[in-house]
């Protein structure tokens, strides 16, 4: 079965770095869209960023355009979240996810979860 497994989670403070990654297996993924969620506490869970398998196109929400860039690595199977400048804003908890087909900013398009990995920003 398809399994998702985030790492790379932390402590950082203001202006800091992470990179998020996840491990994708049991099945070929060339034909989904990956995306990474965040949720804080008392909030919704909500799209941060996506790319295309296939083709490479990423998408953004707006809180993290020209701060964060997914990628991906065909080889190893794995997505990447390189998130910079990071805010205590950023806090929460982030999930990688995959849907069949294409770019959905939408929590419920997406068939496929990860445990999660806790991102907490200081300030």
């Amino acid at each position: 079965q398809v399994q998702l497994v985030e790492s790379g989670g932390g402590l950082v403070q203001a202006g800091g770095s992470l990179r998020l990654s996840c491990a994708a297996s049991g099945r070929t993924f060339s034909s989904y869209t990956m995306g990474w969620f965040r949720q804080a506490p008392g909030k919704e869970r909500e799209f941060v960023a996506a790319v295309s398998w296939s083709y490479g196109s990423t998408y953004y929400a707006d809180s993290v355009k020209g701060r964060f860039t997914i990628s991906r690595d065909s080889a190893k199977n794995t997505v990447y979240l390189q998130m910079n400048t990071l805010k205590p804003e950023d806090t929460a908890v982030y999930y990688c996810a995959a849907r069949l087909r294409g770019y959905s900013r939408t929590t419920n398009d997406y068939n496929y979860w990860g445990q999660g990995t806790q991102v907490t920003v200081s300030s």
